[in-house]
């Protein structure tokens, strides 16, 4: 009589060949490679040279206070409402994340793996944007190194969550997509996109300042200024990733 064999969980040289697959789809995937890299840099470039000239606090320039900030969280909120989201709709379309399902691999480790693969892509995103502002322009680091990480993680979870909430609900890639772009520009013209939320209607200021985009711009501004980083941004972005992985852990479906 043969000995059952006991089927073990994929370790993390599973996840690694996962996340370089993952990676190889995100680089096919030309748009939505070059949109989050090159759409926010054009973005800083047209107002770079005169923002640079500008100080406006405690001896920062705006484009170190206002566009650089602006430019970072466009790049997280792009790949996490819209990129990330289209890639887990096509996956549950497909029926990739059923047929995991009935493997040792858990279809978690697609969720994982395309985590890994967009912060990543976040981090070149943002390393190109910080390496032109301060090679080209003169720009500075943030005054506060470590709060302006802290911010930066705090809102790439936020915006996830949120992306996971648009994956949840989109029967289709391209829903996925129409639905992201949607809540990207909802938030964006509540958190300052569009010209500050100081040329917003005050009650929609007001709101704009606690959801995840104005919040992010709003917290990473002050840590690059070297002020102190008000408690309602760090409120809001906490909330959002609360709120949006109980959403999303109710919406979900792996089919």
């Amino acid at each position: 009589m043969s000995t059952p064999v006991e089927a073990r969980r994929p370790g993390l040289r599973s996840l690694i060949t996962l996340v370089g697959c993952e990676a190889k789809m995100v680089v096919r995937d030309t748009a939505g490679l070059v949109v989050p890299l090159c759409l926010p840099l054009m973005i800083m470039l047209t107002s770079a040279a005169s923002a640079s000239r500008t100080v406006v606090a405690n001896g920062r320039t705006a484009l170190e206070v206002y566009v650089l900030p602006l430019v970072f969280t466009m790049v997280v909120a792009i790949i996490g409402i819209i990129n990330m989201p289209s890639f887990l709709a096509y996956y549950r379309r497909s029926g990739i994340l059923r047929r995991l399902g009935v493997t040792p691999a858990s279809p978690a480790m697609i969720l994982a793996a395309q985590a890994i693969v967009s912060v990543l892509q976040a981090l070149v995103g943002m390393t190109v944007a910080l390496l032109v502002a301060l090679l080209a322009f003169g720009a500075d680091p943030p005054a506060d190194l470590g709060r302006a990480v802290g911010v930066v993680a705090l809102a790439m979870a936020a915006m996830y969550g949120a992306g996971l909430i648009v994956a949840a609900v989109a029967p289709t890639p391209n829903s996925a997509v129409a639905i992201g772009l949607v809540a990207f520009f909802v938030l964006g013209a509540l958190g300052g996109m569009f010209g500050g939320r100081d040329s917003l209607p005050e009650p929609l200021a007001e709101i704009g300042g606690w959801l995840p985009f104005g919040a992010a711009v709003e917290a990473l501004s002050s840590a690059w200024a070297g002020s102190t980083v008000a408690a309602a941004n760090l409120i809001g972005l906490g909330a959002t990733v609360v709120v949006a992985a109980v959403v999303a852990g109710v919406l979900f479906r792996w089919e």
